[in-house]
């Protein structure tokens, strides 16, 4: 038995996210699929570092797999990219200690959110950002941003319906850049909590038109309610850069 780690890279739009689901393709039954030439016919589990949404990207998700087969990681790596839908391409595959899991042994991830500021949205784009052409006080969301950072129980920034009860995290880094015409929300932390940093930027989204003030944050993080936050930013904006082990 090898355990191999996986990097992948994907475009979510037309997935169901990363974890297999019951009524929609979802990524990780695509790559269980492709690998089942390989293992017999039969698809092998695989876990992936973050359960990403329906319509979020990755740039580096990271899988495991236990298997039994001698091929090369690189022969694993050409055979894979070669029944796999062009959305998804496997970037690395190199050998894992036994018993590596690419969730439970991850010690952090990395984000980032687009919105596009333009007056007009590139078709080119239409799958990759969200589009908020109204003014914004850049600024002020920078400052929200700032308060955000560090480790707070971060209850009011979770997806409603959630049973996970630990909802304390450290944001090692959250900043908003402005490029012109775009701006980016990179957030780096030990671990997200589901639709986290989707919330997060529908938060500084409405204190950058003028909704919420900036030195709001801390009473929102107190409130450890998903209420106190502001709307849930759409998926496409969305993006796993990387996995930290």
């Amino acid at each position: 038995m090898r355990t191999l780690k996986l990097t992948l890279t994907y475009d979510g739009t037309d997935y169901a996210g990363w974890q297999r689901q019951t009524n929609a393709l979802a990524i990780q039954q695509v790559v269980e699929e492709a690998f089942a030439h390989l293992t017999g016919g039969v698809p092998p589990t695989i876990s992936g570092a973050g359960r990403t949404d329906s319509g979020v990207h990755a740039m580096g998700q990271v899988a495991s797999v236990n298997v039994e087969f001698e091929h090369s990681p690189l022969s694993v790596q050409r055979a894979l990219n070669m029944r796999l839908p062009p959305a998804i391409r496997v970037l690395e595959v190199v050998e894992a200690r036994m018993g590596f899991h690419a969730r439970f042994h991850a010690t952090g991830k990395a984000y980032r959110y687009r919105m596009v500021t333009a007056p007009v949205l590139s078709p080119f784009d239409r799958h990759f950002a969200w589009h908020v052409p109204w003014p914004l006080d850049v600024r002020a969301m920078q400052q929200a941003a700032e308060s955000l950072s560090g480790t707070h129980d971060f209850a009011s920034f979770q997806a409603s319906g959630t049973t996970i009860t630990d909802t304390t995290r450290t944001l090692e880094r959250l900043t908003l850049t402005d490029r012109g015409g775009e701006l980016l929300l990179d957030a780096a932390g030990d671990g997200f909590l589901r639709h986290m940093v989707r919330i997060i930027a529908g938060t500084l989204m409405e204190v950058g038109a003028g909704h919420r003030r900036a030195d709001s944050i801390p009473d929102i993080i107190e409130a450890r309610s998903r209420d106190a936050a502001g709307k849930t930013a759409p998926p496409q904006g969305l993006t796993l850069m990387g996995v930290r082990y």
